[in-house]
């Protein structure tokens, strides 16, 4: 069975570059029907913290990649945190003793590599190959500590073993690591995983993707309301393709078709508008409950009245294809919800700059408070529009932008009458008499 894992260190957030790689691991894995496995490697106890490793389960639970054995999951394989796993190291580096492949050196033990030729069949570098016939190049590895702890490269590998990993999926900044660890998991008579080095993720001015960068961090996609299956397919285009023009999967579409075949081996440019991009077309394809249950943190948190239920999926359909994040969704929903609407400098330009608006305004207000209140609808509020075209010679469509700039203050939003429709006839009135008297009345 293909078994994948992601092996992260809680000693700070999850790193974009890290998600990716998580991702990869559990792609491949639903992809061949496996099993994913998320292990917390927190055997540096002077940096781990339980912050990090929160949000490190945080942050994957949002891109909704969900582990088959780890922590809260359970396992035949576990405990899936290395702090908890002592035993089971000193058990294979007993093995290692037994065998003369380590030995005392001031206190630390270190593993004997064999002096030849050791090269790795990396599924997407292809074969690589280090020599170790050159011990002042190569030196013995410290494998345990004075103290008695065990280093990473160690517990990498035998974990590794013990969860019968069948791929080991990560950046190729461990590239030059993989030949110490193949000859580990040789020492404890085991056969290695399959090796697949991805290529790591560049910033904009082509430097590697640092903690200062703009982006690094998961959590800052969380925050500013990406939506998670945009995030999810911007990820996993970064360094691979699916040999086509196709640009926009839900993940079950990424599952079916990831392969490390078409894994790059050069690296992968980041590019924050793009995945904003992304974000915005996976939320023009949520369902407007969906979407509504999405975006009620963010509304909520903006001091913004939610839509009453009635009206709520009709307003987040109007919305679906007015925003990219779901940060950018309470002041359009504010459109629909708040009466206390002030208009803004854009508006009140536009509004200076038209010498005909006060009339076309009042014309406007006049007619759409001669409906009748159980008129009130798309189909009337055109109607009276176009009666007031007529009025003034002009065509309807004329008087739309300046209807939009009466009914929201804004230059731009959501389809107009709808929005008043939904608005209703009191208080679209009420809007448009003192939206009025704040374009008109500027100096």
């Amino acid at each position: 069975m293909i078994r994948t894992r992601f092996a992260p260190s809680p000693t700070g957030y999850l790193h974009i570059g890290g998600a990716r790689t998580a991702l990869f691991n559990w792609l491949f894995a639903r992809h061949h029907g496996g099993r994913f496995v998320l292990r917390i490697e927190d055997t540096d106890a002077a940096r781990n913290t339980a912050e990090a490793d929160a949000a490190i389960v945080e942050g994957l639970r949002w891109l909704g990649l969900d582990w088959d054995e780890g922590p809260d999951a359970g396992g035949s394989y576990g405990p899936y945190r290395q702090s908890e796993r002592r035993d089971i190291y000193d058990k294979w580096f007993e093995k290692l003793r037994e065998a003369g492949r380590v030995y005392e050196d001031n206190g630390t033990w270190r593993f004997a590599f064999e002096r030849r030729a050791v090269t790795v069949e990396d599924l997407v570098a292809g074969p690589v190959t280090m020599d170790y016939a050159d011990e002042s190049n190569t030196p013995d590895m410290v494998v345990r500590r004075r103290d008695g702890s065990y280093i990473f490269h160690f517990v990498n590998v035998v974990d590794d073993l013990e969860m019968n990993i069948s791929h080991v999926i990560r950046g190729d900044d461990h590239l030059s690591n993989t030949h110490k660890h193949v000859q580990l998991f040789e020492a404890l008579g085991a056969a290695p995983p399959a090796f697949a080095h991805i290529p790591l993720i560049l910033n904009a001015e082509g430097g590697k993707m640092s903690k200062r960068d703009r982006g690094a961090s998961l959590d800052t996609y969380h925050r500013e309301g990406f939506v998670p299956d945009g995030v999810v397919n911007f990820l996993a285009l970064l360094g691979w393709s699916p040999k086509d023009d196709t640009e926009v999967f839900s993940r079950d579409e990424l599952a079916r078709r990831f392969s490390l075949d078409g894994v790059a081996r050069h690296a992968a440019t980041f590019d924050l508008a793009k995945c904003r991009w992304f974000s915005g077309r996976h939320l023009h394809q949520m369902e407007p409950g969906a979407l509504a249950e999405a975006a009620a943190p963010h509304v909520a948190a903006a001091g913004v009245p939610a839509p009453a239920p009635d009206v709520t999926e009709r307003v987040y359909s109007l919305l679906r294809e007015k925003a990219q994040t779901l940060s950018e969704l309470p002041p359009l929903v504010a459109l629909f919800t708040q009466d206390d609407l002030s208009p803004d400098a854009a508006a009140l330009e536009k509004a200076s700059h038209n010498p005909t608006f006060a009339d076309t305004a009042a014309a406007l207000r006049g007619a759409l408070e001669r409906i009748d209140e159980q008129e009130w609808g798309g189909e009337r509020i055109q109607a009276a529009i176009a009666d007031v075209a007529a009025a003034l010679s002009t065509k309807p469509g004329k008087l739309m932008f300046p209807l939009r700039l009466l009914a929201t203050g804004k230059t731009g939003g959501p389809d107009l009458l709808p929005l008043l429709e939904i608005l209703g006839r009191h208080r679209a009135c009420d809007r448009l008499a003192r939206m009025e008297t704040s374009l008109v009345s500027q100096p």
